[in-house]
């Protein structure tokens, strides 16, 4: 038996934002990161909306990107102290994981970090409030996803908290808000995007709920996410629904190594002055984990069917496979995302001389894969690598090098 969940209601197209103001409720705590839903005039909207629809609102901003333990310890507190009945997360990835991790805390207060992480062990959610998440990026779809992801900057670690529990209430997907983006992000978040559905169409827990919506989303990705990169904003609504239907997938068949490998790279090296992206860390690392993974027969095929459908032609299923590889790392050409982390520079763009000294690679190598290994993404991979091959295989993303074994 398998289950498949999503948002009761998604809401979707342009001006679904103006749902808010149907809600039914007496407070609501509008979750929110930097200063961009503000400076778009979207903050404001939201509210104006939740009081006209009768509610109290109160707005908790300033979740800063990859968002820390800390901040869900504070918004979770700040709820507690507010008693809301609703919990609006509006913004990207950040805000949205952020308010997740909040609502659990505020439902269950003597919950800790470490209960939230345990893999599908969270209480039954809901006895305060319920959630909705408004998207303004093309990418996470934490919006319909049973995932968020917290740093803890004390450990240098990302950890996934994964449970259907989590899963909002309510979607909204409008795509005026990801119009927004600046260019760097429609790379990385539409590239995160695209590793989302392919890792969910050959995870081992794939099925034919599932499939339909990995497909659709990588042959729209292929379709939308360059133009949607170089200014063309009817590309950019598409790949805000592409992004979606992406989520939708991944939250059912979940993930694999590709994501693992993100999470425990993410912010390792946080103490060299920056973080590597975790769209970019996708996009990176993709085409080296579709070789390895490739080893497996099952998805092998799994492989020739995505690039059957996206037109990429290859006699057998091995040219297939080489055909895809070499379609992502085009993509990474035209989005300006490196090959490889000794490539990524602080500004996530390629240079000769990334900011992660080879050195300081090599030195918290075998940690960073024993952490990648135990990430909750990995039992879904189709090949489990072993702690030599985890290593071996982030050498080939530091290096840019052949993966064959």
């Amino acid at each position: 038996m398998a289950r498949f969940t999503l948002p009761r209601d998604v809401y979707h197209g342009k001006g679904a934002l103006e749902n808010l103001k149907n809600f039914e409720g007496k407070r609501a705590i509008i979750c929110v990161g930097g200063g961009s839903m503000k400076r778009f005039g979207f903050l404001d909207r939201a509210e104006n909306y939740l009081k006209e629809a009768g509610m109290e609102v109160k707005v908790f901003d300033g979740i800063e990107s990859d968002p820390s333990v800390e901040t869900v310890m504070r918004g979770a507190q700040a709820m507690i102290d507010f008693q809301p009945d609703w919990i609006v997360a509006i913004g990207g990835g950040s805000p949205i994981d952020a308010a997740k991790a909040m609502w659990i805390k505020y439902e269950y207060p003597e919950t800790t970090f470490e209960d939230m992480c345990k893999v599908f062990g969270l209480p039954k959610l809901r006895t305060k409030a319920h959630f909705c998440a408004v998207s303004s990026t093309s990418g996470t779809a934490t919006e319909v996803t049973a995932f968020s992801i917290i740093t803890d900057y004390a450990k240098g670690v990302k950890f996934p908290i994964a449970d259907f529990e989590i899963t909002p209430d309510v979607a909204i997907v409008d795509p005026e808000l990801a119009e927004t983006m600046p260019q760097k992000l429609v790379a990385h978040t539409g590239m995160d995007a695209l590793t989302h559905a392919i890792e969910a169409y050959v995870s081992t827990a794939n099925c034919n709920y599932t499939d339909p919506l990995a497909i659709h989303a990588i042959e729209m990705i292929q379709n939308d996410l360059v133009a949607s990169y170089n200014g063309d904003m009817a590309a950019r609504d598409r790949m805000h629904d592409a992004q979606c239907l992406a989520g939708m997938a991944f939250s059912n068949a979940l993930l694999g190594i590709v994501h693992s490998m993100a999470h425990k790279t993410g912010a390792a090296f946080d103490d060299y002055g920056a973080h590597i992206i975790h769209g970019a860390a996708n996009a990176m690392y993709l085409p080296k984990v579709i070789a390895f993974n490739a080893k497996n027969e099952t998805a092998k095929k799994r492989y020739g069917v995505i690039v059957d459908y996206l037109g990429l032609g290859g006699k057998d299923d091995d040219e297939k496979v080489a055909n895809l590889i070499s379609f992502v790392r085009h993509l990474n050409d035209e989005l300006n995302i490196p090959h490889g982390i000794k490539f990524y520079g602080k500004d996530s763009y390629p240079t000769e001389n990334g900011f992660v000294p080879e050195e300081v690679f090599l030195e918290r190598l075998p940690k960073i894969a024993e952490l990648a290994i135990g990430d909750a993404c990995t039992g879904s991979n189709p090949r489990i690598p072993t702690q030599e091959e985890m290593e071996k295989l982030l050498k080939c993303c530091y290096y840019d090098t052949e993966v064959d074994f």
